[in-house]
């Protein structure tokens, strides 16, 4: 979002792998413990039913992104999602090409996210136990040349889901936007 409101994305390259609750409340073969132990499964690649959700939420800060086309692909964002081997959690990477310094980016970034209680910007490598049980959204930035690769992850069930909506009701009634919510993560 930081990177549409500058105006700076042409094509993003995205790959994302949730746990078995991902899958939602359903049953299917590939959320059962003894599908997922021990195995990974691209699934939906160019086509998830998010890439619509995406592509509005960043068109609102950078209306000239690509569209969504009728058959649920997009020129622009591309998405390749992965069921992991995990229960809880979700961990993005997106590819974008972007001339400027790692320094501008992270003033970017930080800029954009510095009234956000729940996202933190991370000066080192990010993984998903950071923010399981957690209302948190954590994002690291890696850069080699143009090529910047903004990692994030999430807890699909708390900042994804119940937490999420806990920080709205807060907001609705005038309550502090963090009651309820300073979680810790469970790998300390």
């Amino acid at each position: 979002m930081p990177l549409a409101k500058a105006g700076l994305l042409e094509s993003v390259y995205t790959t994302g792998i949730t746990g078995s609750t991902g899958a939602g409340q359903g049953l299917s073969a590939t959320s059962h413990f003894s599908w997922r132990a021990n195995n990974i499964q691209a699934y939906k690649t160019l086509t998830h039913q998010h890439l619509r959700e995406i592509t509005q939420s960043i068109q609102q800060l950078q209306p000239s992104f690509g569209p969504v086309t009728a058959d649920g692909s997009s020129e622009a964002l591309s998405f390749i999602p992965w069921r992991g081997d995990f229960t809880r959690g979700i961990f993005i990477s997106s590819l974008v090409d972007c001339d400027w310094k790692l320094e501008q980016l992270t003033e970017l970034f930080s800029e954009f996210y510095k009234d956000q209680p729940f996202t933190v910007l991370s000066k080192g490598e990010i993984f998903l136990k950071q923010v399981v049980n957690t209302n948190k959204c954590v994002i690291s930035l890696e850069k080699i040349g143009t090529k910047l690769v903004v990692h994030s992850a999430i807890d699909n069930l708390t900042k994804g889901a119940s937490g999420q909506a806990v920080q709205n009701m807060n907001l609705v009634f005038g309550l502090d936007e963090t009651a309820g919510l300073k979680l810790k993560a469970n790998y300390f």
